[in-house]
């Protein structure tokens, strides 16, 4: 029996399962630390099998796509504080000025890279393009967010980059993918033939990124600092921004000519906000604040932008799908 198209896949119910589970069961004390522990060995997994079975050559096309990354971090340290900026007038009418801020705080924010990257394999994008570019935003943004916050959000606020921030990203993901690539000629062909191994892999690093991100925003109090209405109105206001974020890449992709691969690689990565370097950089950039408050927004809009785009990935897997019985024929 086929699922009813109306029904959402399975991925997309094991997403909203995991929310409800880090619900009523967040992970807490030593249990959150090891579900982190065991989220970061399977993103390290997940980048060791694609350094494995990426073949060089496009390797090398995905890092010299230079028109893909500069609109990358374009669409994300330009667009989204001009977007940010421009429903000022009704997110003030919605939430409140602190989280106002705070959702200029998200706007000026570098990319995720562990689930952009995860969704755009799931989705059957331009993996080496979303490797560069995500971690390009995240490497740019450890300068760059602290100087647009001192603009546009906190005047005079300063924060120095910290090589602490740079070292998780290179041991984390840098370095299994370069290891994936000095063996692949040893295991390449091993990994190639396991192609269900590598997307249960991608499938379930979303999923614990998912849990373990949603435990700790609801330990820190998600349901209850605010009242249901200014929820609500924060919910909305999120959905604006990754929905425009969304329509607009989406739309400079196909003018700008991109093939499917690359047009699913700057929705993904173009439309990303990273909670894992916003927190830390909150706690700097606003010390004599309060940071909770400042936060939710971003809390709140990580959690949106996982479930919105691991639809959007299945939505993508299945026109591959469709499509490559075709190809086979031509």
């Amino acid at each position: 029996m086929t699922r009813p198209t109306y029904l959402p896949d399975n991925f997309t119910f094991a997403i909203l399962l995991t929310v409800i589970l880090a619900s009523v069961l967040p992970c807490s004390g030593q249990f959150a630390e090891v579900a982190h522990g065991v989220a970061s060995v399977a993103i390290g997994l997940l980048f060791f099998l694609h350094g494995a079975k990426l073949p060089r050559e496009a390797i090398v096309a995905g890092a010299t796509h230079w028109r893909l990354h500069v609109l990358v971090l374009c669409s994300t340290f330009l667009l989204f504080p001009l977007l940010g900026w421009m429903i000022k007038p009704l997110a003030l009418k919605l939430v409140t000025p602190e989280l106002y801020t705070g959702l200029l705080f998200l706007c000026v924010l570098p990319s995720t890279v562990q689930s952009s990257i995860a969704l755009v394999a799931v989705a059957r994008g331009n993996v080496p393009a979303a490797i560069c570019s995500a971690s390009a935003s995240n490497l740019i943004g450890i300068f760059l967010t602290p100087l647009l916050v001192g603009l546009l959000v906190v005047h005079g606020a300063s924060a120095g980059a910290s090589l602490e921030s740079v070292v998780p990203i290179i041991m984390q993901l840098l370095l299994p993918f370069t290891l994936g690539q000095l063996l692949r000629p040893r295991i390449g062909a091993w990994v190639d033939k396991r192609k269900a191994t590598l997307r249960l892999v991608d499938q379930g690093s979303i999923l614990l990124v998912v849990y373990t991100a949603f435990s700790a925003a609801v330990i820190e109090g998600l349901w209850d600092r605010l009242p249901m209405t200014a929820l609500a109105g924060l919910v909305v206001v999120n959905l604006l921004l990754l929905g425009l974020a969304l329509s607009i890449s989406t739309l400079v992709s196909r003018r700008m000519g991109f093939n499917r691969e690359d047009e699913i690689t700057l929705v993904f990565c173009a439309s990303k906000k990273s909670l894992a370097s916003g927190l830390p950089m909150a706690k700097v950039l606003f010390a004599s604040q309060s940071v909770g408050m400042i936060v939710l927004p971003l809390m709140l809009f990580h959690q949106i932008q996982l479930m919105v785009c691991a639809v959007l990935a299945q939505r993508y897997a299945r026109r591959a799908d469709v499509l490559l019985p075709e190809t086979a024929h031509r």
